[in-house]
């Protein structure tokens, strides 16, 4: 790899952050890219100053501004593309916003590597939403509090040979997107390869009701507020610390010769699953108080069922989760707590440098 340091756009968002942090702390120099636009982006980027000093630069712009990307991909050793428009009802409400920021903003990223930078390495952030919706209710059956599938021959989850079928403005974006880096590398020898995240969740996560679901239901019932549940509670998802996912990452970069070209799902796998419903439970039993539900009809988009199959992560980068379920969740319970919790401080995150 060249030197020079590692661009993570959206570097001051929750995965963005945690990657930074993950880099600087074993000595590599990095540009966090943020527009600043995610609750909590102003804090992460405090925090990341504090603990890296001039390790991290912080640039404070929009991927749409070919000047100011332009300049950050040519420096750059490799590119972690996460910047994006990350909500599906964001997406359905505003199209073209989404559109700009998803796809054009991640060609634009492409278009300046191949152009000025074309050895550098270029890791993308997809989405589980590329495969659309899967199953419908006639594909599910529930048992207990949640939806199994009926083909048994998704008991290990739903590999990268699924047929795409993006699903909202959101999954159409960000699937397109996702080919178009793919591509890259077949046409232009890019060294790019795409992960297709399921749910993240972690410290460091300003979770809300459109996007980080399980911190925004940690966070809820920290306050003591009700939770409202689209759909009835017994959707099934993979779940993913975020210690876990930037392993996953680094070990993309770090093997990007042999793994140029490829797709990969990333989540927590068939080990790692929990239904809406099993996660109050969950969060129940971690703070002692069941919080207030109500619930709304399915929003478009939602999948009942959505596990991914891992395998080939595992086999190629040698990566699996080591973080159950419940053991993340404790973990994310006592960063939120003392962010959010009755005693907490505000931090302080004036004067960040940009």
């Amino acid at each position: 790899m060249k030197t020079g340091p590692v661009l993570v756009t959206g570097g001051c968002g929750f995965i963005g952050c945690n990657i930074a942090d993950a880099l600087a702390h074993r000595g590599d120099r990095v540009i966090a890219y943020d527009s600043f636009t995610r609750r909590g982006s102003e804090e992460n980027a405090h925090w990341l100053k504090v603990r890296h000093g001039d390790l991290i630069d912080i640039i404070r712009a929009d991927i749409r501004d070919p000047d100011r990307i332009g300049a950050a991909v040519g420096r750059a050793s490799a590119v972690i593309h996460l910047a994006a428009q990350v909500a599906v009802t964001t997406s359905v409400e505003n199209p073209l916003d989404d559109f700009a920021v998803n796809l054009a903003g991640t060609l634009n990223v492409l278009e300046y590597m191949r152009r000025s930078n074309p050895e550098a390495a270029v890791i993308f952030a997809s989405t589980n939403k590329v495969y659309g919706k899967l199953l419908g209710s006639a594909d599910v059956t529930r048992i207990g509090d949640r939806y199994v599938p009926v083909d048994k021959s998704l008991e290990r989850g739903v590999s990268e040979a699924a047929r795409l079928d993006f699903y909202s403005p959101y999954g159409c974006s960000k699937g397109a997107a996702d080919q178009y880096v793919r591509d890259y590398a077949r046409i232009y020898g890019l060294r790019t390869a795409v992960l297709r995240m399921s749910c993240i969740y972690g410290p460091r996560q300003f979770g809300n009701e459109d996007q980080g679901w399980l911190a925004h239901f940690m966070i809820q019932a920290i306050r003591g507020d009700p939770i409202t549940i689209y759909g009835d509670g017994c959707q099934v998802r993979d779940v993913l610390h975020v210690s876990d996912a930037v392993a996953a990452w680094l070990s993309t970069l770090d093997q990007i010769d042999d793994v140029k070209g490829s797709v990969f799902n990333l989540g927590g796998g068939a080990g790692n699953t929990v239904s809406l419903i099993e996660a109050i439970d969950a969060i129940t039993a971690i703070i002692g108080e069941r919080p207030e539900l109500s619930f709304e009809g399915w929003r478009p988009g939602d999948q009942p069922w959505y596990v991914s199959d891992i395998g080939a992560i595992s086999a190629r980068l040698g990566w699996t989760p080591k973080i159950a379920v419940i053991d993340g969740l404790d973990n994310l319970h006592g960063w939120l707590s003392s962010r959010f919790g009755k005693t907490a401080r505000t931090a302080a995150y004036e004067g960040v440098p940009a």
